[in-house]
């Protein structure tokens, strides 16, 4: 068997690979197409390594390689009854092989006809698109909240980040969706007090403590969430969405200041406006003038921390 394997791997090098170089000595311009296709091979590869490796597939295909070597010992050693058993059963292993990988070939060739295949590619939806189907979302999670006057606060990262902040918290990296979000802040569960951090279309942590923004920054009547919101939106460019507990209405901390009792379409439009349109329409100079703002706030990160100590609580 190992010389009929080194026959065809020679016989192989000789008609393709050794063949194919002469021809490139001859046309140089088909050594645009070796590259294309080398890159492509090896993007497939990378791709496909990378999508079973977390799954079952990987434990087979690992299976599978230790039989072929246990095949190729029991030749090399002569072991002719072993060898003869395991080479009858690799006759069949093509057939076994679309039995024991039927769901993962089902659900490949079902992404074929939809858009989720591009996924395969790393082709995902546009960033615009994703953020603006994240906006819904939050504004369905917080229209949730207020329907059952359930406390909420949740934290929209804009250009500077607020890496201190949601290091405060429990890390989460989730997908953005109404339903985590509405159970992040469900009364008596573990994640429930703080705020929640938004960035980069992640959920990225919860139960952050935020800085508080001082008592005649805010009316009276107004609780420890909307501080926190204030606090934060002074802090940074972020935008903060708070939920009542008393009221059930919905605000919006801005730039230090706060917009209240906002409705579904109201809100919607503010979010929209402020993180997208503005966001992905900026110009150079806006560009700029946030950069120096965030260096100057990474000079003073210390002293940030050291009020974030003294004036926060958990809420």
């Amino acid at each position: 068997m190992i010389e009929n394997l080194i026959n065809t791997v020679n016989g192989f090098i000789q008609l393709n690979v050794i063949a194919y170089i002469h021809e490139l000595y001859q046309y140089p311009i088909k050594l645009i197409s070796l590259i294309l296709d080398l890159v492509i091979v090896i993007f497939l590869g990378y791709k496909f390594i990378k999508s079973v490796k977390k799954s079952r597939v990987a434990q087979l295909l690992k299976g599978i390689v230790l039989f072929v070597v246990i095949v190729a010992i029991s030749d090399l050693l002569n072991l002719k009854i072993l060898n003869f058993i395991l080479t009858s059963v690799m006759t069949y292993g093509v057939i076994a092989l679309i039995i024991i990988f039927q769901p993962e070939l089902r659900r490949t060739l079902e992404q074929l006809g939809s858009n989720k295949f591009t996924r395969f590619f790393g082709i995902d939806k546009d960033v615009i698109t994703k953020t603006k189907e994240d906006v819904y979302k939050i504004v369905i999670a917080a229209m949730e909240l207020s329907k059952t006057k359930t406390g909420g606060l949740i934290v929209i990262e804009r250009e500077i980040k607020i890496k201190d902040i949601i290091e405060t918290g429990v890390i989460l990296d989730a997908e953005v969706s109404p339903q985590l979000l509405v159970n992040l802040f469900t009364p008596n569960t573990p994640l429930h007090d703080g705020a929640v951090i938004i960035s980069e279309n992640k959920i990225v942590s919860a139960a952050c403590i935020l800085p508080l923004a001082s008592s005649q920054d805010i009316a009276k009547e107004l609780g420890t969430r909307h501080r926190a919101a204030i606090g934060i939106s002074k802090e940074s460019d972020a935008i903060a969405i708070v939920v009542s507990e008393e009221t059930g209405k919905v605000s919006i901390a801005r730039d230090g200041s706060l917009i209240a009792d906002l409705k579904e379409d109201a809100l919607k439009k503010i979010l929209i406006k402020n993180i997208v349109s503005d966001r992905y329409k900026e110009d150079k100079k806006t560009r700029k003038n946030v950069l120096k703002l965030k260096n100057r706030l990474n000079k003073n990160k210390d002293v940030r921390r050291g009020k974030l100590k003294m004036n926060t609580l958990k809420f």
